[in-house]
C-alpha cells in the first residue's frame, strides 16, 4: 500500500512523506487498509472511505475552482471523468481525493502519528465521527509501521 500511495502522490504532484503517511492511516482506519471498498451500513466509498457527500462537495467547492488539480487527477487515475462510484475501484482517485480533501484543510500536516490522529480526526471524522485518535493510532501501527511495499 505504500508503494502506491507514494508513487499516486508524486505523481499527482502532492506528495510529501507526512502527506503519505497521514493517507496511509486514514486508509488503515477507513478500510481496514483497502480490506473494504464500500462501508457496512454506510454511504463511504472506496480505500479511503469517502462518502458521497464528502466527494460532491469537493468536485463542486473546490476543484471546480482548480481546474489545473482536476487535470492533474485525470492524468493520475488514466481517465478523462471522475465519477464517485469510481472511487470503489480506482485507489488512485481515493488517494487523489483523500489527499484533496486534506489540501483544503487549515494548519500544516503534523509529522508525528499522534499529530496524524487528531488532523485525521478534526478533519476527515470530524469531532461528531465515531472513530477515534486511538483507534487511528492502533490501526496505523498495525497496519503502516513496517510496510515498506
Amino acid at each position: 500500500m505504500r508503494k502506491l500511495v507514494e508513487q499516486t502522490l508524486k505523481d499527482f504532484g502532492y506528495y510529501t512523506p507526512d502527506s503519505a503517511n497521514l493517507v496511509l492511516g486514514t486508509i488503515a482506519q477507513e478500510s481496514g487498509y483497502g480490506k473494504y471498498h464500500k462501508q457496512i451500513n454506510g454511504p463511504a466509498l472506496g480505500i479511503c472511505q469517502m462518502e458521497p457527500n464528502t466527494f460532491n462537495d469537493i468536485m463542486n467547492n473546490y476543484l471546480r475552482y482548480h481546474p489545473d488539480i482536476i487535470e492533474k487527477i485525470k492524468l493520475v487515475i488514466h481517465d478523462q471523468t471522475i465519477v464517485v462510484q469510481d472511487l470503489i475501484t480506482n485507489d488512485r482517485l481515493a488517494i487523489c481525493m483523500c489527499r484533496v480533501h486534506y489540501l483544503r484543510m487549515k494548519g500544516a500536516i503534523p509529522s508525528t502519528v499522534e499529530g496524524y490522529a487528531q488532523y485525521w480526526k478534526q478533519w476527515y471524522n470530524t469531532p461528531l465521527g465515531a472513530g477515534t485518535t486511538d483507534q487511528f493510532i492502533r490501526n496505523y501501527n498495525l497496519h503502516v509501521v513496517g510496510d515498506q511495499d
